[in-house]
């Protein structure tokens, strides 16, 4: 081989590896770190999903994008999620859109009754339907991926079988959903985030929570409450949002690691470990001295699908084609077998 053609072969080469149009991020590109924010106690399953999210951007990004998670509501309060994304106080945020009632109607399809059976194929599927709107809906941040909260019922001082049971009781919802339907039924909403929520009800302020089965533990709402419903009532919504001045300020390269990452597959890994969380709770508040967990009977059931009608006419009075909208969140459930049914 002639010395011309090695020197043309060397040079194409070196090409190859300097162009940043045709490798991805890495040593070129300025290195960030991020500022993740979630507002759950450290030995909560979403934070150690959130970092396993980060060090796979860290490897794919060639080390240039790093990442710091500040549990326990260190950089802002639960509820101020959202903006904190918005405004850049944080990076990246754990956001619940139903702590901010009306703010953003769409995503609330997805709080709406008897709707979710698991939070697996459950968040893949709210993903895949959310991120058209999401462009819409939370356009002053950079949506990252929707996912969802394993079943969720009622946990109460007394039983609750019936939508009547309801009334005149002090409720903590989950979410503006759970809200409006504690109002519906004539019971009062008392508002507070998940970790004032044992707080509130050690106090009396509260007789009854809608709350998932691992968290009743987490969080010691299971050393203040006796009777637990067993019945896929409700869900709640959760958003990863980041900055958009951040993820603007990001080289090609990097903001094509972060897309990579902010997909409905990406969803479904960072809600699973949580999703297993939840649903392996139930078995130990069962065990658990002093608790009564009980099932509906169908005809119970009925009467809390027919009690949750108002409210889904309620959800739709706010959002254009509510009956689309529904429909295809409902069919992409139905594909990723999480449909409750």
């Amino acid at each position: 081989m002639s010395i011309r053609r090695l020197m043309a072969m060397s040079a194409a080469a070196l090409l190859l590896v300097a162009s940043p149009a045709l490798r991805p991020a890495q040593a070129q590109d300025k290195t960030v770190t991020l500022k993740m924010s979630s507002w759950v106690p450290p030995a909560h399953p979403l934070n150690p999903a959130l970092v396993a999210w980060a060090a796979d951007i860290t490897k794919e990004s060639g080390g240039t994008i790093k990442a710091i998670l500040f549990p326990s509501e260190q950089l802002g309060k639960a509820m101020d999620h959202y903006d904190m994304a918005r405004d850049g106080i944080a990076d990246l945020a754990y956001v619940n859109p139903g702590y901010q009632p009306g703010r953003f109607p769409i995503v609330a399809a997805g709080e709406l009754p008897f709707l979710v059976a698991n939070a697996k194929g459950g968040s893949a599927a709210f993903d895949e339907w959310y991120r058209p709107y999401a462009a819409k809906e939370m356009a002053d941040t950079h949506f990252c991926f929707a996912f969802l909260l394993d079943p969720e019922a009622f946990h109460s001082r007394h039983k609750i079988l019936l939508p009547t049971d309801i009334k005149g009781d002090k409720v903590r919802p989950g979410d503006a959903t759970q809200g409006a339907f504690v109002t519906l039924l004539g019971g009062t909403n008392v508002q507070s985030s998940a970790p004032e929520a044992r707080e509130v009800l050690e106090r009396g302020v509260a007789n009854t929570i809608i709350f998932p089965w691992g968290s009743l533990s987490l969080f010691g709402i299971d050393k203040v409450l006796k009777y637990d419903m067993d019945a896929p009532m409700f869900t709640t919504t959760f958003v990863w949002a980041m900055n958009k001045a951040k993820y603007e300020s990001l080289s090609p390269a990097q903001r094509t690691v972060i897309d990579h990452h902010c997909t409905s597959e990406w969803a479904e890994k960072v809600a699973s470990p949580w999703a297993d969380f939840e649903h392996g709770g139930r078995a130990k508040i069962a065990a658990e001295s002093g608790h009564d967990v009980y099932t509906l009977t169908p005809d119970q059931i009925a009467a809390w699908r027919k009690a949750a009608e108002p409210l889904v006419a309620q959800w739709a009075s706010k959002v254009p084609n509510a009956d689309k909208v529904l429909s295809d969140l409902k069919a992409d459930l139905k594909k990723h077998d999480a449909l409750a049914e």
